[in-house]
Order: C-alpha cells, then structure tokens, then sequence
C-alpha cells in the first residue's frame, strides 16, 4: 500500500483522536468551572449575609442593652431624686459602671426643659418642647434619634425613655458616644477592603466610612435602596469608572438604620480569580496527555496497520503458493489416476504371460534353463515393480482426496507405547532417555488414532529437538505418562528437560460441549480423553 495513504490514514485518526476526546474534556472543564464559580460565589454571598445578620444582631443588642438601662433608671429612681445634681451625677456614675457608650444624662420636665444635666456641656435649662426627639419620646415613650448636630453643634445621637410621675410625664436622655459606636460598627474586617456603616433612611451616614465619608454626609457613591423588611439583601454595584463593590444589606431600628457591608468584587471573590490559575494548568496538561496520547496510539495504530497488510501480502503468496500445490496434488492424482489404469493393463498381460508359460513348458515348448530362469526372474520383477507402482499411486490417490476423520475406541495404554516405537531409534542416536510410565489396567478414549499419533509424534519430536538444542551430544530425557484423570477425562502427559515449550490451541465442539485439546501447564502437555480433534496444522513452538 502507498504510503500516501497510510499518511492520509494517520492524519484521519490524529484529527479524530484530539477532537473525539477534547471535546468532552472541554466540556467538563468549563462545567467544572461553573460549578466552581457559583460554589465559591455562594459561599462568599452566604459568608457576607451571614456577618452582616450577625452584626446586625451585635448592633441591635447594643441599642436595647442601652434602651433598657434608661429604662430601669425610670422604673427604679423618682424624677424629683434625679434632679437633683449629687442624685444624677451617682446614677450616671453607676451607669458608666455598667456601660461607657453613655457621654450624658440629661432629665427633661413635661415642658421639654432640660432640668438637670451631668455631661461636658453647658445644657441645663434649655428648652426642647418642639424639638422631634421630645415630641416621639413622649408620644412612644422611647426614641432613638439619627445623628444629628443639636445645640452642642457636634454630630451625635440619644436614646431617650419616658416616665411618668403624678400624671405628669418627664423623659430621661443619654448621648451615645458616637466614637465608641462607629468603632462598633466598623470593626467587620472582611478581606482587605471590606467595611461596614449605617445609612439613615435618607442615606446620610450614621458612622463614619473607613473608604472615607463622615457623619452626616451623604455618600457619592450611593446604592439602590433595598425593600424594607427583615431580610438581608445582596447585590453587586459599582458606578461607570468606579469600584465595583459586593454589598449585603439590611435594616434595623424599626427599618430606620440600613446596615451597609461591603467588600470590592476583587477581593470578595479572589479565589474565583485564583482558581483560573490551577484550571488553566489542568487543562494545559490535560490537553497536552490527549495530543501526546493521539500521537501515539495513533502511530501504534498505523504501524499494526502496516505490518498486517505486509503480513497479508505475504499471506496472499502464501495462498498463492498453495493453491498452486494443490492443483499439482490433483494434478498428480490425475497422472496416478491414469497411471494406475496402464499398471492394471500391465499386470493384467502378466498374469496372461504367466499362463502362457506355464501351457508352453507343459506342451514342451518352452525348455527349463538358464534363459528360461532369467525371463522367470524378469516376471517377478516385472510383478514387484508394478506393485511398487500400486502403492504410490494409491498413495498419491488417498492424499488428494482429503478423508474426514475416522475415530474408533482406542487403547492409550497400547497406541502410545507403539508411537514411542516410532522414534525410539532417532532417541538413542541422540542419546535421549524416554521413560514410560504407563498404567496397569486399560485406558480407552474415542479418537482419530492418525491424528493422534501425529499429535504425538509432534509432541515427541518437539522435545528432542528442545533436548538437542540445549544439551547437544550429551542427551538427557523425556517422560510419557498415561493415566486416568478426574471426571471421566485420561490424560498423556508429555515432559522433557529440555528448553522448549509447545503450546497448541484449546478447541471446543460447535454445540458448546468440550471436545478435547492439548493443555499446556508449564512444560507438560496433556491430551484428554472425549477429543475428537487434534489440531496439529495450529502447533507452534518457541523457547521459555
């Protein structure tokens, strides 16, 4: 075959071999990295819901902890103890014990006048009826306020609780210290960049902003307002030619602070980033082990292609040849055929000399001497030669017509020992022990007795010649057992000690039932009783 088209065929299967499983290796791949990217998105979604739910929770618990001491304050010291400065000042001391988020503490009458008042600054007797705070506090009976600026023009925010006393209401107030709740709201550290803040319902900021952005400034870089309700909600934002940022969100005094967490997208999902790193180099190797294999099995393929088409070449010669020595074997079956016919022609006329000869020496034709003797001699060897002539071409004649198999009942124990006959004479020339081990009572099997003997004459021959080769002159030896084996099956064991080992093919019946073979174990070959075959024509040897 040209070897242009065993370059078209290499190119076909290499195409083949690196599209078939790229394909599905691609496929994987990018599923595997979708998989990967909406895990870690997933998880870095629910880790930041999770931290904000939580400091929304620390936060909450900070402004009711707060609530609730101005609360007992109330419920535990009269309004006419609490104006009084010694009185006020011993509470708030107590206070402080318990919490340091309070700066003040300041007692309002039912007119919203500032009454008494422990703190940095000058307020006692300012008025406060009209202010927001004053007028909730009463209404509700607790409010807390946004930041604001006030009369101490400073950014801050109170918690202030109602109480009544002889019908008359009054209302206690403290000042957060702002500082301390922006450190309490900004201590989530996420990553490198994440932060957290509060936002009013206006989207003025509550504290301040790491990133940058004071109390009470409204941010430039503001988000979508997220419904209000108690869920947390995430998004990704970030404004043309700005950051993007990651936000989790969510409300709380009474959905007037919106708790802000943010962290940029970089940072929130670098091991989405990093992990192109590991795929990229999976799939680099991956796709290099595909080429490199396809390249390979690939030349393993076209090479076995070229060798069975050289070995079909030569096989075809082989056929060649062979249909060719079968025309000569019928070829010589005619020529013996039409031989045969003038030997009988031949034999015949003999038989009437021999006739003739006899009725002349009776009529005294023919007198006996030594003329007479040497035509007599010539008869016979007439006779001897046509007979000669008989049996090869009857010979030639059972050659070319091919028989079935004849299986008969067989004696192991009686057709082995005459097969070792056969080549016991080339043994001793070689020098070769054959050693019988043969059973006492008589082993029978069905079988084709020539094919049995040729079977065994291969079998004997192969061990000499194993024998030969490794031991030369100096001979050694081969042991031929028959026995009875298990389950109805006899066996012929053939061991040599010599360096080959034959093998031969295990063949079975068409109806599924076995029929007999040689096995080969090591360097004994066994025959078992039922064969109805032997195939010689498949034997191989070769060396161990």
């Amino acid at each position: 075959m040209e070897k242009s088209h065993y370059a078209d065929i290499r190119r076909f299967i290499l195409i083949n071999m690196i599209l078939v499983p790229s394909i599905p290796f691609l496929i994987v791949i990018g599923i595997g990295y979708y998989q990967l990217s909406r895990s870690i998105e997933s998880s870095t979604i629910a880790s930041m819901e999770r931290i904000v739910g939580d400091h929304r929770h620390m936060i909450a618990s900070f402004l009711e902890e707060r609530k609730n001491d101005l609360e007992m304050i109330v419920n535990t010291v009269s309004f006419d103890e609490l104006i009084r400065p010694e009185r006020l000042s011993s509470v708030f001391t107590q206070l402080q014990l318990t919490s340091s988020a309070f700066s003040d503490l300041g007692i309002f009458d039912e007119n919203g006048v500032h009454v008494a008042y422990h703190g940095p600054f000058n307020l006692t007797g300012k008025l406060y009826r009209d202010t927001p705070w004053f007028q909730e506090t009463i209404k509700n009976g607790v409010y807390i306020s946004d930041v604001f600026l006030g009369f101490r023009n400073f950014p801050h925010f109170i918690i202030a609780v109602a109480g009544m006393e002889n019908d008359r209401p009054w209302v206690i107030r403290a000042t957060v210290d702002s500082q301390r709740f922006t450190t309490l709201v900004r201590q989530v550290r996420i990553g490198k960049t994440g932060e957290a803040y509060l936002l009013n319902s206006q989207g003025v900021l509550q504290t301040n902003r790491r990133s940058g952005g004071e109390l009470m400034e409204k941010p430039l870089d503001t988000i979508p307002t997220p419904p209000k309700g108690d869920d947390i909600h995430t998004l990704i934002h970030g404004q043309e030619g700005e950051e993007t940022f990651l936000y989790a969100t969510a409300w709380l005094k009474d959905r007037q602070w919106l708790l802000v967490v943010r962290q940029e997208k970089s940072d929130a999902f670098h091991a989405l980033y990093d992990s192109w790193i590991p795929v990229a180099l999976i799939s680099l190797i991956g796709g290099a082990c595909i080429v490199w294999a396809a390249f390979t099995l690939t030349g393993a393929i076209v090479r076995k292609m070229e060798k069975t088409d050289a070995e079909k070449a030569l096989l075809s010669q082989q056929l060649v040849g062979a249909s060719r020595l079968a025309e000569l074997g019928e070829m010589a079956a005619g020529f013996a055929h039409e031989i045969n016919n003038p030997l009988q022609v031949i034999n015949t006329e003999l038989s009437l000399i021999r006739v003739l000869e006899e009725e002349m020496v009776e009529a005294g034709h023919l007198q006996k001497g030594e003329s007479y003797e040497e035509i007599i001699d010539s008869i016979d060897q007439i006779k001897i030669q046509i007979e000669r002539c008989s049996k090869i071409t009857r010979a030639i004649l059972k050659f070319g017509r091919q028989e079935d198999g004849h299986f008969e009942s067989l004696a192991l124990d009686k057709a082995v020992p005459e097969i070792i006959d056969m080549v016991q004479k080339k043994a001793e020339v070689n020098g070769i022990r054959i050693e019988r081990r043969l059973p006492d009572t008589t082993i029978k099997v069905q079988v084709d007795p020539a094919r049995l003997q040729q079977v065994l004459l291969n079998l004997l021959n192969n061990a000499m010649d194993a024998i030969i080769e490794k031991s030369g002159s100096t001979g050694g030896s081969i042991q031929v057992s028959v026995r009875d084996g298990s389950d109805g099956m006899a066996a012929v064991d053939v061991s040599d000690s010599g360096a080959w080992v034959v093998r031969l093919p295990w063949h079975h019946r068409a109806d599924g039932r076995e029929n007999g073979g040689i096995q080969q174990g090591g360097g004994r070959h066994r025959i078992h009783r039922g064969a109805a075959y032997y195939a010689t024509e498949a034997m191989s040897t070769h060396k161990t």
